[in-house]
């Protein structure tokens, strides 16, 4: 070993070991984690044990444990057996709790006690990024993205699997029969175990068939005639980035287009985003302390009912409409080549006819006017036009305001380019950490707790990028978190 750098030896007795401090440099991130911990306060945010209890052995204090669950959502350590290791090994860990180790039993039941706390600290944490001017453009992006649960496909049931499941199963017991039969008839000693193990195989299906003609009632029952074993609040969704389905979650989040930081979220177990877009666009407003904000967001949002919410809260939404036209796809004019002339209330059609006001209706809860141009019937572009004898329009009450919003698409070419390099790459920075598995905890409340521990963790790191660990920590300091 001549020649190289060499180690201390193992058996060597230091007299004067070094200080725990040493071992930590002044631009550690747990720095950082205990500087914001210690500033907050526990009891108010909604800690359990905040308080110490009078009698009983001694508890950990929680701000020891959010601690330790700081370190591991920002290290890729979830678990709470493999943060007891940690606790262990891990001088950063062993600095950040003072030597503390507590079981993991003690670590999981923090985290699924204090659901609503560790919620408020998220929340907190995105006030501090707020008094230190970090949302100063007003503009987000709002996506979703389907997240796995602990819930497996197959403990999942809907009446359609349920019925296809069955069908594979009737399939197969024809199939066993089959087999029985031509034993039957050959009779050779050797098939005697076959046939028994057919008659097996036989029994367990048909018991097989019994439970799901259980669950199928059991399904009557459900909101959603939907059910989930494992995870009661678990969902099977559609996930357009695998071109499958998938059992889990639905997390919803608007994300600053300046720092890129998660100013708001929400888990769901609904797989469409239709309804979703006002809720988090007043979310992240009230979140960044905006009168005004701007949101951009993808196709499968665009609802008229929640765009016009969002102009009603202040909220300036740009979401593009989906190309939904069955008349565009036959070749045929689409609505949008037909103009609104407001000072008459009437569509001029391609052909210079006017559609005139005829009555009012409502359909699926909205009011609608229809229109159309008595010229109709002996037009010369009829076939380019429609299939009946009058080209019919329907204009929503409130369709001023997707006018608006498509004028301003018009004029910001580039806003779903801003969209997507936005908020895409927080999607798979969240799974890249998570790994290649799923929620670690069950039901919409404590996944719920679970994301924000991932949000918080996200946003740590973000905010400690752009200030640096030195203005962080000032600045933790001054706000008095």
């Amino acid at each position: 070993m001549k020649r190289f750098i060499e180690g201390e030896d193992r058996h060597q007795v230091t007299l004067l070991p070094e200080c725990l401090d040493d071992f930590i440099g002044e631009d550690n991130p747990v720095r950082v984690i205990d500087a914001f911990v210690d500033e907050l306060d526990l009891h108010r945010l909604g800690f359990k044990g905040a308080a110490p209890a009078a009698t009983g052995r001694p508890a950990y204090h929680p701000s020891v444990l959010l601690k330790i669950y700081i370190y591991g959502y920002l290290n890729r350590i979830q678990s709470s057996r493999r943060l007891e290791r940690e606790t262990q090994r891990n001088v950063e860990l062993m600095w950040l709790t003072g030597r503390l180790a507590p079981d993991f039993k003690t670590i999981a039941d923090f985290r699924h006690d204090n659901g609503v706390g560790i919620r408020n600290v998220c929340r907190r944490f995105i006030a501090l990024c707020r008094d230190l001017k970090l949302f100063s453009q007003a503009i987000v992006a709002i996506d979703s993205s389907k997240f796995k649960a602990v819930n497996s496909r197959d403990r999942n049931f809907t009446p359609g699997k349920i019925e296809k499941r069955q069908q594979q199963i009737e399939q197969s017991i024809q199939r066993y029969l089959d087999a029985l039969e031509a034993a039957d008839r050959t009779q050779p000693a050797e098939i005697e175990a076959k046939t028994v193990r057919l008659r097996e195989k036989i029994k367990t299906l048909r018991q097989q068939m019994r439970e799901l003609d259980s669950t199928r009632e059991k399904l009557k029952s459900e909101p959603d005639e939907q059910l989930s074993l494992t995870d009661r609040d678990a969902r099977s969704m559609i996930s357009q980035a695998k071109g499958t389905g998938i059992v889990g979650y639905n997390v919803q989040t608007a994300v600053d287009a300046k720092h890129h930081l998660i100013v708001a979220h929400e888990v769901t177990n609904t797989g469409s985003d239709r309804a979703q877009l006002s809720k988090m666009a007043k979310a992240a407003r009230e979140a960044m302390g905006r009168a005004k904000l701007q949101a951009f967001a993808d196709r499968g949002y665009f609802n008229g009912s929640e765009i016009s919410a969002c102009e009603d809260a202040g909220v300036t939404p740009v979401v593009p409409k989906p190309m939904t036209s069955s008349a565009k796809a036959d070749g045929r004019f689409s609505k949008a080549d037909f103009i609104y002339v407001a000072r008459d209330d009437q569509y001029q059609c391609p052909a210079g006819e006017r559609a005139i006001h005829r009555f009012t209706t409502f359909e699926h809860n909205l009011k609608l006017h229809v229109y159309w141009s008595s010229a109709c019937p002996r037009c010369p572009m009829r076939e380019q036009c429609t299939i009946t004898d009058y080209r019919r329009i329907r204009r929503w009450e409130h369709e001023a305001v997707l006018e608006r919003m498509q004028q301003r698409l018009d004029r910001r070419p580039d806003a779903m380019t801003l969209r997507r390099r936005t908020i895409e790459h927080v999607f798979g920075t969240l799974k890249h950490w998570m790994g290649s598995t799923h929620f670690l905890t069950k039901t919409l409340e404590h996944v719920s707790t679970e994301m924000s521990l991932h949000v918080l963790a996200y946003n740590l790191k973000r905010v400690i990028g752009v200030l640096g660990i030195a203005r962080m920590m000032k600045a933790v300091k001054l706000a008095g978190a």
